[in-house]
């Protein structure tokens, strides 16, 4: 296993040391199976690790999928990890994401003000912040090939059965958060997706061997 050398920030840290992954079902684990897969035979080869993780707005899940992948990958020292999220069709980064993850610790600075503004996310005092904004596959933000292609929402798996330039296609799919919006629980209820997110990203990085 990676010997955990954590260099992001200590409320960040305090939350993944909170994390439990034993919460994790089996029949979930078997989901997770083919990331930890596809991350463990780049780190053998020693090849660069490219991850985009896909839901229809590239709005919600998909990003808090790629910055928990971001930030855990370095809580773990794995190297060579590069995190991407992209839509069917761009919107815009919904801002319950950017509060709860700025609640979580992050660093969140909005860059743009307009439609589909742009934000950087620092998760760590060296390294390069996120930048977060609702994108399409094709946009030039984007690998275009060599990567996994993370399907994380049921429309976009369903929606999009081959994506181009992906060396494999993993569905992990997230209930909505979106679903609470304009609610009394919605703060709480994005909370809990993000650390569920969070909690399955701890278990597939814990699982790498050097």
């Amino acid at each position: 296993m990676i010997t955990t050398k954590p260099t992001v920030f200590q409320e960040i840290e305090n939350i993944i040391e909170q994390l439990n992954v034993n919460t994790i079902a089996e029949e979930r684990k078997d989901i997770l199976q083919p990331l930890i897969d596809f991350i463990q035979q780049k780190v053998e080869s020693q090849a660069t690790i490219r991850i985009n993780f896909i839901c229809t707005h590239n709005s919600r899940r998909s990003h808090l999928s790629q910055i928990w992948a971001q930030t855990i990958a370095q809580y773990y020292n794995i190297k060579n990890v590069h995190c991407y999220s992209a839509g069917t069709e761009a919107t815009a980064l919904f801002p319950m994401v950017a509060k709860t993850l700025e609640n979580t610790g992050f660093n969140i600075t909005k860059l743009s003000n307009d439609n589909n503004p742009v934000y950087s996310i620092k998760y760590s005092d060296n390294e390069q912040p996120i930048i977060g904004f609702s994108k399409t596959l094709d946009n030039t933000f984007n690998p275009k090939s060599n990567f996994a292609a993370v399907m994380t929402c049921s429309q976009a798996d369903g929606g999009c059965p081959f994506i181009a330039g992906a060396e494999k296609r993993i569905p992990i799919t997230f209930e909505d958060p979106k679903v609470f919006d304009n609610t009394p629980q919605q703060a709480e209820k994005y909370q809990e997706r993000s650390l569920q997110i969070a909690t399955e990203m701890l278990y597939v990085f814990s699982q790498i061997k050097n």
